[in-house]
């Protein structure tokens, strides 16, 4: 009964959305909009068509490299961050300011020093993930609570020992919602370097069927990309909150 209500919510906004979809076809037509059962139909064939998968691979690939950099190097600096606070508090304000640029701005940028290919993909999507990620996980390190440490030094712990039974505890929670955060601002960022300069990739896929106004193309591409997303977002979602209970508790 649990497990129903839970998928209740979801169930409702999908069959909204499909309704929805539908109506805008009928008032739109084929020419703008195909309907919802041909285009997940187009998708599906879509997909088992062998052009299609380096194209996908693509894809998975440079975003999985994307993800790691944007994971381990902003966990890495935001540790280093919050734990001096003197450089947190310097470095607070500038990582904020770059969060709300309008990142596009830096593609030329990223063209000049990582030229075409898979290397400005990577580079494009770690830079738009990488920083909510130091953001969260400086935080989380400032705001462990002292008592927590003088407790591990009364109790004469190493510093692996603070680490692991102290320090990680307390911070998976917060560190972890920065990563799921990040996980979105990667992915948005590797599909955005794939519509400006690729050759290869379902965003090179997209802005083809653009050119070429293949309106199956676009909405199948669209909806494959927004299901993953949806997908992994609600795993990341609900092991954010089961952390932040257990935290809680």
């Amino acid at each position: 009964m649990t497990a129903v209500r839970s998928l209740r919510g979801p169930l409702l906004l999908t069959l909204t959305l499909l309704v929805a979809w539908q109506l805008l076809h009928q008032w739109a037509g084929d020419t703008a909009l195909t309907a919802p059962l041909p285009t997940l139909e187009y998708m599906w064939g879509m997909i088992g068509q062998k052009r299609f998968l380096p194209h996908l691979a693509e894809t998975g690939l440079a975003f999985i490299q994307a993800l790691a950099i944007a994971g381990l190097g902003g966990v890495g600096l935001g540790v280093l961050l919050g734990g001096h606070r003197l450089s947190g508090e310097v470095a607070e304000p500038i990582l904020v300011g770059l969060y709300s640029l309008p990142k596009i701005t830096l593609y030329p940028v990223i063209l000049l020093l990582f030229g075409l290919g898979m290397s400005a993909k990577v580079a494009f999507g770690a830079l738009h993930g990488i920083i909510p990620v130091v953001l969260f996980t400086m935080n989380a390190v400032r705001n462990v609570n002292r008592t927590y440490l003088r407790t591990g030094r009364a109790l004469r712990l190493t510093p692996a020992q603070t680490a692991w039974h102290i320090l990680v505890p307390a911070t998976l929670p917060e560190i972890f919602t920065g990563l799921r955060i990040g996980f979105s601002l990667t992915l948005l960022g590797t599909m955005l370097g794939e519509l400006f300069a690729s050759q290869r990739g379902l965003g090179f896929l997209l802005m083809t069927a653009i050119d070429l106004n293949d309106v199956k193309t676009i909405l199948s591409v669209a909806v494959l990309i927004s299901l993953f997303a949806v997908v992994a977002n609600s795993i990341l979602l609900a092991i954010d909150r089961r952390l932040h209970r257990g935290a809680a508790a």
